[in-house]
């Protein structure tokens, strides 16, 4: 389908968006012209995963800043009579909230167990398309949406790019119960002592208070220095703790990937245990074009 974004391929700020090491291949030369902020970047990638949604779809409503961008243009889709019949599923109270406002009908995974598609966000995306969610603090109500889905379109501007897990030095979030909350932190520090693990409570910045998730539970972010290995046998030390929750390292959950960079597009599908990678520049996409 041809879609153009003139409405947002230049931001009014003129902000420039810093490159980081691992960049998306663009198809040809990019516009000299077109200067992108990271929301921008953000919007063109939600945008483009809302093409796979089709009328009468169960969908996953991410959240987050870029999720967000989707679930607004689901609705002006919808209010546009493009979509019909859309169930949306969001993925916490602040979504829940947006969809509402914008007339989106909802449900859950009680009535609706099987979800056609979601689209969400990343904290961090690597190689292999293992993600580091939770950051906002929605990684519980996420991961059950996200593994009840058919596909799970995942959307990020190309700073979520790292090479492993952990990888951006930022968190890794850890969802645990309020009850002897540090004695789990602790815990968990030690598990990953050797890739240099440190860890705190998650506080609101407001009040420095603990932050309190959507289910009452409390988030402890790891913090790691190198690698740290298998992310299947990190996953089960993590879930064998008492009073852990849940883990922000979604493993083999995500079907496709969209990048959205200052030189192009990148999309990313899982066809078995290969990807496969188009790449195309945003003179292609002023041109009416996308793959």
């Amino acid at each position: 389908m041809a879609v153009a974004y003139p409405h947002f391929l230049v931001s009014e700020n003129h902000a420039t968006v810093e490159q980081p090491a691992l960049m998306v291949s663009p198809a040809a030369a990019p516009c000299p012209s077109v200067t992108l902020t990271q929301d921008d970047l953000k919007k063109i990638a939600a945008y483009k995963a809302v093409e796979h949604v089709k009328s009468g779809m169960v969908v996953g409503l991410g959240t987050g800043s870029t999720a967000k961008h989707a679930v607004d243009r689901i609705a002006e889709l919808m209010r546009k009579g493009k979509l019909k019949d859309i169930i949306g599923i969001p993925t916490s109270k602040k979504t829940h909230e947006q969809a509402v406002s914008l007339g989106i009908p909802l449900s859950d995974l009680d009535s609706h167990p099987v979800v056609d598609l979601a689209i969400d966000g990343a904290d961090e995306v690597d190689p292999g398309l293992n993600l580091v969610k939770g950051r906002g603090g929605s990684l519980l109500r996420e991961k059950m949406v996200e593994s009840a889905s058919k596909k799970f379109i995942v959307i990020v501007d190309e700073s979520k790019l790292v090479n492993y897990v952990g990888g951006s030095g930022l968190a890794m979030p850890v969802e645990v119960i309020p009850f002897c909350w540090n004695h789990s932190l602790k815990r968990l520090v030690t598990l990953f002592a050797d890739a240099g693990c440190a860890g705190e409570l998650r506080k609101c910045a407001e009040t420095g208070e603990a932050f309190v998730t959507d289910n009452g539970n409390y988030i402890i972010d790891l913090y790691f220095e190198k690698d740290i290995g298998d992310l299947n046998e990190a996953s089960d030390l993590i879930l064998r703790l008492p009073g852990i929750v849940e883990h922000g390292m979604f493993i083999g959950l995500a079907t496709s990937l969209i990048v959205a960079g200052v030189e192009g597009m990148a999309v990313k599908t899982k066809i078995g245990n290969e990807l496969e990678v188009d790449s195309f520049s945003y003179t292609e996409l002023r041109n009416g074009f996308l793959v």
